[in-house]
């Protein structure tokens, strides 16, 4: 059985285990990173030598790094749909995987800040800076890629989205997570706010991995 080691609150396990629920593939899930360790034991490290989550081991191939991991179950298990098999299709679906991390780095200090950081030792300047960048790159980038279709990734179903879908809906599924964060914690509303709610409400198995404090918007 496919085996995934991370903990459900990593918005880059989210991604994995997104995936495979999408895909209704049976797994195992193994609690590592943070508060559960793991990640520096020898036998983990032999695996995953980043001593990062998420790792995934099939049948003895054992990868890493969430976004590989995501290509690779979407072309076995489910080519021509979540893994596009047309090549500009599927270039479009991995360029908004990749701008996820484009986003991630942008919003970096308003999760940490406000998630991973006590309120006496918040830098509110660097909190305040990521919030106007992040919620720029939201609405130049990912509000404009709306205009004219519901999904910035084709028909909404690939793999991109599933990533994109993970940023916004909590620390994680692509953007299923940082812009929720800013739009919960500062009340930011951005042009297609409602559309967004909209759109993650039709999203499957969105539940499984929503965090209570964000809100998932593509």
């Amino acid at each position: 059985m496919l085996k995934i080691w991370g903990r459900t609150n990593s918005v880059n396990v989210k991604k994995a285990l997104w995936c495979v629920e999408e895909l209704g593939i049976k797994y195992e899930r193994v609690d590592a990173g943070m508060q559960f360790g793991v990640t520096k034991t020898p036998e983990y490290l032999k695996m995953n030598p980043n001593s990062l989550v998420p790792t995934l081991e099939d049948d003895g191939f054992v990868l890493w790094e969430s976004h590989t991991i995501v290509r690779y179950l979407s072309a076995k298990h489910s080519m021509g749909r979540l893994y596009p098999a047309e090549l500009k299709a599927r270039a479009d679906a991995e360029r908004w995987m990749d701008w996820a991390f484009t986003f991630q780095a942008a919003m970096r200090n308003v999760f940490w800040g406000l998630i991973r950081t006590p309120p006496e030792k918040r830098d509110a300047k660097a909190i305040e800076e990521a919030r106007v960048k992040s919620n720029q790159l939201a609405t130049d980038v990912l509000e404009r890629s709306l205009a004219g279709r519901a999904y910035p990734v084709l028909d909404g179903s690939g793999m991109g989205q599933a990533v994109i879908l993970d940023f916004f809906s909590g620390p994680g599924f692509f953007l299923v997570s940082r812009c929720g964060c800013l739009l919960e914690f500062r009340a930011m509303t951005a042009p297609g706010a409602s559309r967004k709610s909209n759109r993650l409400n039709n999203c499957q198995n969105l539940e499984h991995f929503r965090l209570p404090i964000f809100v998932f918007c593509p």
